[in-house]
C-alpha cells in the first residue's frame, strides 16, 4: 500500500508500540507539514511488518481522493466498505478535523471493538468537545514536533557543528526542507507558503476570523518579540501605535487561535516552586524558527530570542513540561518538569563578562534545592561547573536531552 520514501523518526513510533492494537484511540497532535503523515506512512509499515495479514484503512484528508468523506456517516461508511472481518483491521485517518462530527464515528467503532484506531490532527481542539467528553480516558495523544536538531543532522546528513547549529536556528525543523537542499531562497518560499496554509485552513477558516491583516500583523509581532512578556493589552497598545485598533480581548482570542493550531507555544509564568501559576505575563515561542524567520528574516541580533526558542522546543520534544519562572523580580527562564524530575535552564548568547555572569549564574544560585540547574550559551569553553551549575553549549544541551528522552 506505501510507496512513499521517508526517513525514520524511530522516537514517535516507539511511544505509540505500547498501544498498538489497545482498544485506545492513538493521537497524534501537532503543527501542519510537521511529518504527521509520513509518521502514518512508518506506523503502517511497522505494523505491517508484525501483522502481514493486517488490513490497513487509510484515510488522508489532504487528498483529494478522500474529499467526498465529508462527515461522520461518509467516514463510517467507508470503513465498513473497506473493513475485513476476517482480519485485524487498523484505521489511520490523517488530518481527521476536517471531517464533521468525526467523534461520533470514532466513539461507535471503539465501542464495536472492530479497529485498532489511529488519528493526526493539526488542532488541539480535536481533543476538545465530544472527543474528550466521550471518550475520556480512551485515548493517547503523542503530540510530534518539528525535527529535532539531532534529526535535523540525519536528515541533511550534517555533522553536528557550529555552522550545523546556525543552519539549523535559520531554516527550523520542517521534514519538507530536506527536498530543498538548504538553499535560502527555495526555503523562505517554501516556509511562506506553509505559513499561509496554516493561517487560512487552521485559524482564518476554522475560527471564522475576518480581519486577517490584523492576524498577520499580530503574528509578526509576536515573531518580533519571541521569548519577551507578552500581554494582550500590551500587545493591544502597539498595534495601535501601528494605526491597527484592536481590543485586548481580541488579541487574546486571536492568540490562542494561534496557539490552538500549534503554530506557537504559549508558556505561563509560576513562581520558583511552581505552586502558582500568574494569569497574565506569558511568554510565546514558535514551533517553528524557519517558519517565524521567513516573516521577518534571520537576524544576528535576534540571536538570543532564537536560542530561548530551540532550547524550549527541546525541553517540549524530551516531553517537559515547562514554566517560565519569576518571583520576587527574578526570572529563571525555564522550569522543566517531567515526573519526578525537575531542571532549572538559563539561555544565554555568551557570558562575556563578570556582571553577566553573576547575572546568569545569580539567579540560579537562589533557589534553594538540589535539582540540577544549567546555564546554556554559545560559548567554546563549555560543560565547566560553578558552585553546582552546569555551564554547558546550547547545542550539546539539546541534543543530549533528545538523547535522554
Amino acid at each position: 500500500m506505501n510507496t512513499k520514501k521517508y526517513i525514520k523518526r524511530n522516537s514517535y513510533i516507539n511511544q505509540v508500540q505500547p498501544f498498538i492494537g489497545k482498544n485506545l484511540i492513538k493521537v497524534f497532535t501537532g503543527q501542519r507539514r510537521v511529518g504527521k503523515s509520513y509518521l502514518c506512512y512508518q506506523l503502517i509499515d511497522y505494523i505491517k511488518s508484525n501483522d502481514a495479514q493486517a488490513n490497513i484503512i487509510y484515510i488522508n484528508k489532504e487528498l483529494y481522493e478522500f474529499d467526498s468523506i465529508r462527515d461522520y456517516n461518509d467516514l463510517y461508511m467507508y470503513f465498513n466498505d473497506k473493513h475485513a472481518p476476517d482480519k485485524t483491521n487498523y484505521f489511520i485517518i490523517d488530518e481527521i478535523q476536517d471531517i464533521v462530527g468525526f467523534e461520533k464515528c470514532l466513539r461507535s467503532i471503539l465501542a464495536e471493538e472492530r479497529a485498532d484506531l489511529y488519528i493526526t490532527g493539526s488542532n488541539s481542539e480535536i481533543l476538545a468537545g465530544d472527543l474528550a467528553t466521550y471518550l475520556s480516558g480512551r485515548y493517547i495523544e503523542i503530540k510530534v514536533y518539528s525535527l529535532s536538531f539531532s534529526e535535523f543532522l540525519v536528515f541533511h546528513k550534517l555533522e553536528p557543528n557550529h555552522d550545523s547549529f546556525i543552519k539549523y536556528l535559520q531554516y527550523g525543523g520542517l521534514p519538507g526542507l530536506v527536498n530543498l537542499g538548504l538553499n535560502e531562497n527555495l526555503v523562505y518560499d517554501y516556509l511562506r507558503n506553509i505559513y499561509a496554509t496554516i493561517l487560512l485552513k487552521d485559524v482564518v477558516k476554522r475560527h471564522n476570523v475576518r480581519n486577517i491583516y490584523f492576524l498577520e500583523s499580530l503574528v509578526k509581532y509576536v515573531a518580533e518579540i519571541t521569548g519577551s512578556i507578552v500581554s494582550a493589552k500590551k500587545a493591544s497598545d502597539f498595534l495601535k501605535s501601528q494605526q491597527i485598533k484592536i481590543s485586548p480581548n481580541v488579541v487574546m482570542a486571536y492568540l490562542d487561535y494561534l496557539t490552538s493550531s500549534f503554530f506557537i507555544f504559549k508558556v505561563d509564568r509560576s513562581d520558583i516552586e511552581g505552586k502558582k501559576i500568574f494569569e497574565i505575563g506569558q511568554k510565546y515561542y514558535f514551533e517553528d524558527l524557519g517558519l517565524r524567520n521567513s516573516l521577518i528574516g534571520y537576524r544576528q541580533n535576534d540571536i538570543n530570542k532564537l536560542l530561548e526558542n530551540i532550547v524550549y522546543l527541546h525541553l517540549k520534544i524530551a516531553g517537559y513540561e515547562v514554566k517560565i519562572g519569576w518571583e520576587h523580580g527574578r526570572e529563571i527562564d525555564f522550569i522543566a518538569t517531567r515526573t519526578n524530575q525537575k531542571i532549572y535552564v538559563q539561555v544565554a548568547y555568551l557570558i562575556p563578562d563578570k556582571q553577566v555572569h553573576d547575572r546568569e549564574f545569580g539567579n540560579l544560585l537562589k533557589i534553594n534545592d538540589q535539582y540540577p540547574k544549567y546555564v546554556l550559551s554559545m560559548d567554546t569553553l563549555m560543560d565547566t561547573q560553578y558552585k553546582g551549575i552546569k555551564h554547558q553549549s546550547v547545542m550539546q544541551f539539546i541534543l543530549d536531552i533528545v538523547l535522554k528522552h
